[in-house]
């Protein structure tokens, strides 16, 4: 494909409380085997867009670990490739990343040094499933100097922490408002843009000289009425993973077999970095009901509704209901958890109880 990736991976994640306290929102487990970053890692590598840059800054050891070896993903090439940046400290700058446009400035001499005539640019928070050809092809027939792929919410949605677009009769962005307190329009975007690369140079020479810093506030909404915008709407599953509760929910929909057979019974697949553990244990006592069981799980007791990621231990007689557990917990003897996410690597102590309620996830770090 006649595009280069990027993925910006680099925020702070602060909606997501404790849980990115020890890593990016990027690396977050999702359904039992993967980390968020690898659907669009999956997307970008399907698509063969072969040279792809990951921006990271905040809690980014996890995510560089997942990133060491690019084979996962077939980025292990002579030609393109997987490229991991750290905010540099240089002669000419010693700031983080102030901003999504300012991480693209810091690594400017990449893209001018990059071959390919398009850039595809998109966030590591994104659970989705999508072919850029279409969106690149789409870009060129509408002649658009910035494609945005955008998603219609199922009604009565809260769009406040989205870009809300508005759209003319050919599809051409006519309006933009960044999280809104109140709207009626669903019609959001999916924080992915494709971008002739000479263009996108050109603009964030203007961020670099103007201290402009966001992609959003100080590329897409000035350029809105001067340059043409055009959105492309993605038909298939689409979540933004930023908040506890986002991250809650997507994983629950992993449980649905509509979203299963989209993302790992239709070609192509989703990759991932690959453990060998062996396949989970159920043991005498174990009941388990509509739930995600992964690799390396040793289950004694009973899980409804469920995300159990790899390597952890069930208890008997525990009692797991729409909860989350993360890698490597050790669940003890009769505990009960209900509407919870269990850190990685925690303890539980037997006995113990622990109650979340719908809309109100209980995070248990202890």
């Amino acid at each position: 494909m006649k595009a280069l990736g990027i993925i910006l991976a680099g925020g702070n994640g602060r909606r997501m409380k404790e849980l990115a306290n020890k890593r990016a929102v990027a690396a977050m487990p999702m359904a039992g085997s993967y980390r968020a970053i690898d659907f669009v890692l999956s997307n970008m590598s399907n698509s063969s867009i072969n040279r792809v840059a990951v921006i990271t800054q905040y809690s980014a050891r996890s995510l560089n670990l997942h990133l060491s070896s690019s084979k996962w993903w077939d980025f292990g090439r002579k030609q393109g490739g997987l490229f991991v940046f750290n905010p540099t400290v240089t002669h000419e700058n010693n700031n983080w990343y102030r901003g999504t446009a300012d991480a693209l400035v810091q690594n400017l001499d990449f893209i001018r040094n990059s071959h390919e005539p398009y850039v595809v640019i998109a966030g590591g928070d994104g659970i989705y499933k999508i072919d850029f050809n279409k969106v690149l092809d789409y870009h060129i027939d509408k002649e658009a100097d910035i494609t945005v792929v955008c998603k219609r919410l199922s009604a009565g949605t809260d769009v406040s922490r989205f870009g809300v677009v508005d759209l003319d009769d050919d599809n051409r962005i006519v309006g933009f408002e960044e999280k809104p307190v109140d709207s009626n329009n669903n019609f959001v975007s999916c924080g992915i843009y494709v971008i002739r690369r000479r263009l996108l140079i050109s603009l964030l020479e203007q961020c670099e000289e103007m201290e402009w810093f966001d992609f959003v506030s100080d590329v897409l909404m000035r350029q809105r009425r001067v340059m043409k915008l055009y959105a492309y709407e993605h038909e298939g599953f689409w979540s933004n993973i930023a908040t506890v509760q986002s991250y809650f929910d997507t994983n629950m929909d992993f449980l649905k077999p509509e979203v299963r057979e989209e993302f790992f019974y239709t070609y192509p697949e989703i990759h991932s970095k690959v453990d060998d553990y062996p396949p989970a244990k159920y043991n005498d006592g174990a009941c388990v009901s509509n739930s995600l069981i992964a690799s390396g799980t040793i289950v004694n007791g009973k899980v409804e509704n469920s995300v159990i990621f790899q390597k952890s231990f069930i208890g008997t007689n525990c009692s797991i209901r729409d909860s989350i557990v993360l890698n490597g917990a050790h669940i003890g003897d009769g505990v009960v958890l209900d509407h919870c996410i269990v850190e990685s690597r925690m303890t539980l102590e037997p006995g113990t109880t622990y109650k979340g309620e719908a809309g109100k996830i209980k995070i248990v770090t202890e």
